[in-house]
């Protein structure tokens, strides 16, 4: 009886063994992780993060130096104001015209008068007559060159102040910012070096809030919709497993062949959707870690 009683607790515990946990779909646990890369070119000044630091979004990860682009900003100022002291002055040039004008007028209605009393003859007052047209005429041609002599050299100086001012914006971006609150993941470079727009500094994730990228098949989706909650078990090896809270966000809207980390219920399913579920991290989990999901 004893014998009978052993075989069936070892039938069971076999049993139990053999037995596979259940679960919907499975994944890695991944974060959007940004890339803070440098937008102007000099020595790194400096460089006070290191990975692995929480940071806050606005905090200084990197200073640029900007020696070159404030002296370039000052020699645009020195042309700017050579440019506008260079600008005629109109009034001043077209005194002397204006005043011949105005003497001329004066002869000519002097003319006028002599003539009428017979005084003077019509040659003479032709001659004064022709003598203020010719005149005007300068006058219109100087403050027409004047006009555009001016514009021209306004032109300039807006084009040097345009100058000036996108610079000023370099000298700006020189200051490099944190654009999330997160964790510093990696440094692509150190304190000292030489940045070049476009060259990647380091790379920021935010690891409070990640998600699990999980897998399902067709036959799953229609049990499976933005906004749903659902159970995501991390496994930290051996029997450490850890429950969280998580929700779809996201669902592929096109299948792909199963990556072979991945796991499915249906071991014949060869192409599967992927999945976005967001989990709050409470400082456990890190990323590319095994996690399944539980509807």
């Amino acid at each position: 009886m004893k014998k009978i009683i052993h075989i069936v607790l070892l039938c069971i515990l076999l049993s139990g063994c053999r037995e596979e946990r259940e679960y919907d779909a499975t994944g890695i646990f991944e974060a959007t992780t940004v890339t803070v890369s440098a937008e102007t070119a000099g020595k790194i000044l400096q460089f006070p993060i290191s990975e692995g630091d929480r940071i806050l979004k606005g905090d200084l990860i990197a200073v640029i130096d900007t020696t070159l682009l404030t002296l370039q900003q000052k020699q645009i100022n020195s042309q700017k104001t050579s440019a506008i002291s260079s600008s005629p002055d109109i009034e001043a040039q077209a005194q002397a015209l204006r005043m011949q004008i105005s003497h001329q007028k004066q002869e000519c209605e002097r003319l006028t008068r002599l003539l009428a009393d017979g005084s003077t003859t019509q040659k003479q007052y032709d001659d004064a007559q022709a003598q203020l047209k010719v005149l005007e005429g300068q006058m219109g041609a100087l403050l027409s060159t004047l006009e555009k002599s001016r514009a021209s050299i306004s032109d300039n100086a807006y084009a040097l102040r345009y100058q000036w001012e996108q610079i000023q914006e370099q000298i700006g971006k020189s200051t490099v910012i944190s654009p999330l609150k997160g964790t510093v993941l990696l440094k692509f470079s150190e304190m000292g070096e030489y940045a070049t727009p476009g060259r990647p500094l380091c790379k920021i994730a935010d690891l409070d809030n990640i998600y699990l990228r999980a897998y399902f098949t067709a036959s799953q989706l229609a049990d499976i919709k933005i906004g749903q909650k659902v159970t995501v078990v991390a496994d930290f090896g051996g029997n450490k497993q850890f429950d969280y809270l998580g929700r779809i966000v996201w669902i592929a809207e096109e299948s792909e062949f199963t990556p072979k980390s991945i796991q499915t219920q249906d071991s014949r399913a060869n192409l599967v959707y992927a999945v976005k579920i967001a989990v709050k991290n409470d400082g456990r989990l890190k990323l590319g870690q095994y996690g399944e999901v539980k509807l």
